[in-house]
């Protein structure tokens, strides 16, 4: 372990006293390879150094942020420049040395029952012509800070004026146009997407439960709490958003392809029941629940409806995990009009053991742990040579549309915070792979 000193999230360019020490231990261990795992707004130093030094990059989610980036339009709009600048790093050190890879942490990419829905996309758009016509998408974590949390307790927290987007919204912003995707077809190319916001701050999460509701839900809340109500809403104005819903219209020229929305919440269903966390962070465990749906109207043709319903995270005697309400609950409902095509089923359920790939020690499980370890294992593999380039699932070459549309949310949430701009926000959505092409191919042919 080395220790190097803290520096501004502002800051773009890593100071050199941080250079100095990471430099000395990547030529003394021979690093080849680094993880990027710090506080999000500091990932674009880091990875733009180890791209300097040739250095291949697992880099977790999201590519960047910004302090303020949902109070700040400039702030926001960096978010999407942030894709640009790493894209032109990314393309320089390849041209040094074609071994260096970046592959981002979005594990939905690598979950069977994503890669199951993805194929299904695929076969309807494939006979029937027809895109994803309408996407609903939800994530809620249940992480409940109590009022005084909110401002004493900074990690994953709202008080950079950034949240629940910024904290795992990027998963969601990843996987809906990996769907989308999977369903374009010649001339119903995605090329622009508007994105609207509308937000409940820390602010507005004080008025749904007030202190008053606290003190009532939890002895001993008062005698700890050192905040009143209105100090609280004057402390929390201008923080990141606990919750935030998304409208999205994706566009192919002039016309709508796809309508779709994007549901993130902290503030939902939790199993936090004590004055006191029992992990300080509040981030894991704590009582906080994932729960995650997203539904996937394909026209007349095709509806899926994934389903992840936890209500524990944790082993409980006499609970099934990948029950309702178990720790890996997962559920997959295929509907198909099978009067137009009496060769497709009407209704398929696909459960935990439909969707698990292979069997035994090495099976890939339909859960979120099980598909980091297979992210994490394939960017082992490639250093070791184990897997090609070409068939890295996740490469930072095919993040431009999730860039584009965490960015488009947050323009969305400064405008409508500032007044300063157009609350609905159009980006490019082309999902043009900037000169990295010729390395990368299809999902299909990577499994």
């Amino acid at each position: 372990m080395v220790g190097v000193e803290q520096f501004p999230a502002s800051w773009q360019v890593l100071p050199a006293a941080v250079r100095s020490v990471l430099d000395t231990v990547v030529i003394r261990e021979r690093i080849r390879a680094v993880i990027v795992a710090t506080e999000p707004s500091v990932h674009m130093p880091y990875v733009l150094w180890a791209l300097e030094r040739g250095l291949s990059v697992l880099l977790d989610k999201p590519l960047s942020v910004h302090t303020g980036a949902s109070v700040d339009p400039e702030s926001a709009r960096t978010i999407a420049e942030d894709f640009d600048t790493l894209m032109d790093a990314y393309r320089k050190a390849c041209l040094r040395d074609p071994g260096v890879v970046v592959s981002v942490m979005s594990q939905r990419r690598w979950h069977p029952a994503f890669q199951r829905m993805r194929d299904l996309i695929a076969e309807v758009a494939q006979v029937t012509n027809c895109p994803i016509t309408n996407i609903q998408s939800s994530h809620s974590d249940g992480q409940w800070r109590l009022p005084d949390e909110l401002v004493n307790l900074g990690y994953h927290g709202f008080d950079r004026g950034y949240g629940k987007a910024a904290h795992s919204g990027y998963h969601e912003f990843d996987i809906v146009p990996w769907l989308l995707a999977a369903g374009e077809r010649p001339g119903k190319e995605l090329d622009e997407v508007e994105v609207h916001a509308h937000v409940a701050r820390p602010a507005d999460t004080l008025a749904q439960l007030t202190v008053a509701d606290h003190e009532r839900l939890f002895p001993g809340f008062a005698e700890r709490n050192p905040y009143g109500h209105t100090e609280l809403q004057q402390l929390t104005s201008a923080f990141g958003e606990v919750d935030v819903f998304l409208s999205m219209a994706y566009r192919s020229g002039d016309r709508t392809m796809t309508l779709g929305s994007i549901n993130l919440a902290h503030h939902t269903f939790s199993q936090r029941g004590s004055l006191e966390p029992a992990l300080a962070g509040l981030y894991k465990g704590n009582g906080r629940i994932g729960q995650e749906t997203h539904i996937i109207q394909q026209g007349p043709f095709q509806a899926l409806h994934f389903h992840c319903l936890q209500t524990l995270h944790d082993d409980e005697p006499g609970v099934d995990r990948a029950a309702v309400g178990g720790a890996d609950h997962v559920t997959v409902h295929v509907f198909r009009n099978n009067r137009l095509r009496p060769d497709w089923k009407r209704h398929t359920t696909l459960d935990f053991a439909d969707l698990t790939q292979g069997a035994g020690p090495g099976a890939a499980l339909p859960t979120q742990r099980s598909s980091r370890n297979r992210a994490v294992t394939e960017f082992l593999h490639y250093l070791t040579g184990r897997t090609p380039r070409g068939h890295m699932v996740s490469d930072l070459a095919t993040h431009r549309r999730p860039a584009r549309l965490m960015a488009g949310a947050y323009l969305s949430m400064a405008h409508r915070f500032t007044s300063t701009g157009p609350a609905p926000v159009r980006l490019s959505f082309r999902s043009a792979l900037t000169g990295m092409e010729d390395h990368l191919v299809p999902l299909e042919a990577a499994r």
